[in-house]
């Protein structure tokens, strides 16, 4: 490191930053505009702002427009707020241009944080483009009529190829789109996700392999046409240079452009180039600019891969002593893979076995597909006929890669969830490797005869498993009830020691995806692989609709979590919905059991007694016919309610007893939690699930009296996010996700 005293400048920049972010310092995370500008916001959500048109995106319901250095009128004062993504009522798309001035009147609201662990941050994604807030049902009320001609040239260069692309390659122009262009809009929710299983979601991103393709390309070409270094290099940088803003300058984009500048300017000046020092140098410049990028799963994983590349796979090489370029290749690949193991596991919970191997048929032939891509764009301008000609040694690797992609998913074993490990986790996986790494290399010189090599190669293995397998250990010696932030629904997630996992319901009536946008997301992040057993209370759809999501994506082979059982109320006749989740279980190969009253099943150390449905229940009351359960571990008693309403608990009062928890029917409900129930049981603390912005009255302020009448302490997902109360057996605990807050 002595010998690369960037490299040095980098991890110091980075641990200052992250001192700062420790000590409260909004400059990394949260928000930090002026905090009377923050109250500002608070009190006038409807305001009128103006700003400078960076780009236009279409979305599902409306037009948003992004625009940069925005600021604030308050009569004749202006307060700067850096960016704002605007959502506009009405698509004037065609009147709005790049670099022209607007002033928009609509409402400001904070852009919110994740409720859930493993849920994508959505806050620390837009800070990353010094966005903070969003303005929504907003109205143009000025436009100024000077724009940038440059920018609207560009992004109607872009436009032009994306719509040449959509023609030209049909079903496949989403991929070609975010290749290219670094749009990922059109890109099949499915189709992301069954790359991601078989770890190659990196080619669907602009990298340094495109910007290596592409720029060394015609630089390579334009020394072949007797252009000299320097101006093959001026004009290979300014190509580049202007290729980076058309794709919208992504943190993958610009730390490959950097570099890029940094490799053709060594060139032009006949230095030599350091690939550790231009990566040190790109992400300086990034962190000084927007120290957001710190946390960016972007930006970790772009430089972390470089950095492995860099820095392990060449002393790998030189202890396998190779020749053989596909080993070399395949030295890489997992150099690269352990240097980003850490920041794979914190951001995606899981990660592909198979990544390692793929990679090796997948990148030799990725120039292809963006030269395909490239010739398309330029060949469409006169045919759109011949663009599609071209596109077909593309479309072929494409469809290859697809394969690939949907036998990956098939396999057992694709992926191993192995869950979030904490920071300290991680600090220890890389001293372990790197000193394990570094010993092995010190007596490498000491080990001539070929005995004491295949020993060496040995204590390599040894040090990469002890490291991986050290950071996915987890051992849990209490038991924990996760109640998830999913909106207007329910979604419990019971994690018994010894590794038993038990969901309790799964749905929201007001968000859409919540199996692939909270319920998988949460179960990666806390390492869970296996469920033992799905209960559903009953077959509303903001019980039941994520279950139906999870079971979609394990018909089509798009995870590889492990479902064993799904329990269901025992009912005579239940509706449609009932039989439809039965038989998609057992398409997934899911057994299906059906639950009374008077059952009790057996999870590890913990026992669930079912207290409802009665024997012989018909099902066409799903609310007040649901399954009610009690889980009992040590002297921990906790109740699980359902929908049911004051009829049914009454009707259980004889069945019940003192417990230390309950998750509050029908999310807050007027008609659920009555007096003689609460006294009956008499809980020290309750969980209430629902949306902020119900139409149901949820939860009503009668059940929020009664709850705080008889001293329960109560917690809200709409406001904590995911809550979790966590037992020994003999003592009880709650801790709340969004705060951080422990009781």
């Amino acid at each position: 490191m002595h010998k690369r005293p960037v490299c040095c400048v980098c991890v110091l920049l980075m641990l200052f930053l992250c001192i700062l972010d420790l000590a409260g310092v909004s400059i990394v995370r949260g928000n930090p505009l002026p905090q009377k500008v923050q109250q500002w916001i608070e009190v006038h959500p409807s305001a009128v702002i103006c700003g400078e048109v960076q780009h236009c995106q279409d979305t599902e319901y409306s037009l948003s427009v992004y625009l940069k250095q925005v600021y604030l009128t308050d009569q004749s004062e202006k307060i700067p707020i850096r960016n704002i993504r605007v959502f506009l009522k009405e698509n004037i798309k065609e009147d709005l241009k790049t670099g022209m001035i607007i002033q928009v009147k609509g409402e400001l609201e904070r852009i919110s944080a994740p409720g859930n662990p493993g849920e994508f941050d959505q806050q620390q994604y837009y800070a990353c483009q010094k966005i903070y807030y969003f303005m929504k049902n907003a109205v143009v009320q000025k436009k100024s009529r000077s724009y940038s001609r440059y920018g609207q040239a560009l992004t109607e260069l872009r436009e032009k190829i994306a719509e040449t692309l959509q023609k030209a390659a049909g079903d496949k122009a989403g991929i070609y789109q975010a290749m290219l262009l670094g749009e990922k809009s059109g890109l099949d929710e499915d189709v992301k996700m069954r790359y991601q299983m078989a770890g190659m979601i990196h080619i669907l991103a602009i990298s340094g392999l495109h910007i290596s393709v592409l720029g060394m390309g015609l630089f390579s070409l334009l020394k072949k046409l007797s252009l000299g270094n320097v101006p093959a290099g001026l004009i290979s940088l300014c190509v580049i240079l202007q290729y980076g803003m058309l794709t919208g300058s992504s943190v993958s984009a610009m730390r490959a452009v950097s570099m890029f500048v940094l490799a053709v300017g060594a060139r032009i000046l006949g230095r030599s180039y350091d690939l550790l020092t231009a990566l040190a140098v790109s992400a300086i410049l990034l962190l000084l600019d927007t120290p957001a990028y710190l946390y960016s799963s972007s930006f970790l994983l772009s430089f972390g891969a470089v950095a492995g590349l860099g820095s392990m796979a060449p002393v790998l090489n030189r202890l396998i002593e190779s020749e053989n370029p596909w080993i070399k290749t395949l030295i890489s690949s997992l150099a690269v893979q352990l240097m980003t193991l850490p920041m794979v596991l914190r951001i995606y919970g899981e990660v592909s076995i198979l990544g390692i191997a793929l990679n090796l048929i997948v990148l030799p032939t990725v120039s292809v597909v963006l030269v395909c891509g490239l010739c398309c764009s330029l060949v469409g301008v006169f045919s759109i006929f011949a663009a599609g000609l071209v596109l077909f040694p593309g479309n072929l690797l494409l469809v290859i890669y697809e394969k690939l992609c949907i036998l990956a998913g098939e396999f057992p074993f694709c992926t191993w969830i192995g869950g979030a490990p904490e920071i300290w986790k991680c600090v220890v996986y890389y001293v372990v490797l790197a000193g394990g790494i570094r010993g092995i290399l010190i007596l490498h010189g000491k080990w001539e005869n070929d005995g004491m090599k295949i020993r060496q190669k040995g204590m390599l293995l040894s040090v990469v498993l002890i490291s991986v397998l050290f950071l996915g250990f987890r051992q849990r010696n209490y038991l924990s009830v996760t109640c998830l932030d999913i909106g207007q629904g329910d979604a419990i997630v019971i994690q018994i020691p010894g590794g038993k996992n038990i969901m309790v319901d799964g749905g929201s009536s007001s968000k859409k995806n919540t199996a692939a946008g909270q319920l998988l997301p949460y179960l990666k992040n806390q390492g869970i692989s296996v469920i033992d057993a799905i209960l559903l209370s009953h077959t509303d759809i903001d019980h039941i609709s994520g279950v139906q999501e999870l079971m979609d994506l394990k018909e089509k082979h798009l995870t590889t979590l492990r479902i064993k059982y799904l329990l269901l109320p025992d009912w005579k006749n239940p509706e449609p919905v009932y039989d439809e989740l039965e038989a998609k279980a057992k398409r997934c190969g899911i057994s299906v059991l059906k639950l009374q009253q008077g059952q009790k099943l057996q999870f590890g150390d913990a026992t669930m007694k079912i207290l409802s449905p009665e024997p012989g229940a018909e099902g066409t009351d799903p609310n007040e016919e649901g399954l009610v359960m009690e889980l009992c571990y040590g002297k921990f008693r906790g109740l699980f309610t359902g929908d049911i309403g004051e009829e049914t608990e009454k009707k259980l009062l004889p069945r019940l007893d003192d417990v230390d928890f309950l998750k509050v029917g029908h999310h807050g409900s007027r008609y659920s939690s009555c007096q003689e129930f609460l006294d009956r049981i008499q809980p020290e603390a309750a969980v209430i699930s629902c949306s902020e912005s119900n139409t149901y009255g949820h939860p009503s302020p009668e059940t929020i009296k009664r709850l705080e009448q008889n001293g329960i302490k109560t917690m809200y997902t709409m406001k904590s996010g995911a809550v979790t109360v966590s037992t020994d057996g003999g003592h009880m605990w709650m801790e709340t996700f969004c705060d951080g807050k422990t009781a």
